[in-house]
């Protein structure tokens, strides 16, 4: 039974934990883009030079929503996308509820008492509300859309008003 129970709670935790980390990522990542022109995350300013080059190779024709969602999109932790960390997620929660289950049903079959069954639906249980709660608190869609917009903002307000100046300085340059 210790057997089945250390794998349902390691999951559950699995799980949780993964959640933890998608929080805690969007959060730096928003206190990041508040405040874009001094950020020192490397993401976003990669982000800002790869936006400044494609500005420049397409002579300011950008879709700047666009180019946003397909940054956001390529985020990665350890090698695996956010949106796949928040999937996999749920299902090492799934996984441990049907941990529970297999070990219910080996108790069931070894003549186990209903004391020796209530643990199972006690950690599903209570693991479940943990789980839904986490997940609820991290809010990972609306962070992840408080990043967008940050940097659309960004991007849009001031990036492209300081690369345009730029340009201008450029032509006159040129032009002298």
């Amino acid at each position: 039974h210790s057997y089945f129970m250390g794998i349902v709670l390691s999951l559950l935790v699995l799980g949780v934990l993964c959640q933890i980390i998608i929080g805690v990522l969007y959060q730096k990542m928003i206190r990041e883009t508040d405040n874009m022109a001094v950020t020192e995350h490397k993401l976003l300013k990669q982000c800002k030079l790869k936006f400044s080059n494609c500005y420049e190779l397409n002579e300011g024709n950008i879709n700047i929503s666009i180019f946003v969602d397909k940054f956001i999109n390529q985020i990665h932790f350890m090698g695996i996308s956010l949106t796949n960390i928040g999937h996999l997620s749920g299902q090492l929660t799934l996984l441990s509820v049907f941990a529970a289950g297999i070990g219910v049903c080996k108790s069931i079959i070894e003549g186990g008492t209903l004391g020796e069954l209530l643990p199972y639906y006690g950690v599903s249980l209570f693991g479940l509300y943990i789980y839904f709660s986490v997940s609820s608190l991290v809010d990972a869609k609306g962070k992840r859309s408080v990043v967008r917009t940050n940097l659309i903002d960004y991007l849009e307000n001031h990036l492209v008003k300081h690369l345009q100046l730029i340009q201008e300085e450029e032509m006159q340059l040129f032009i002298n």
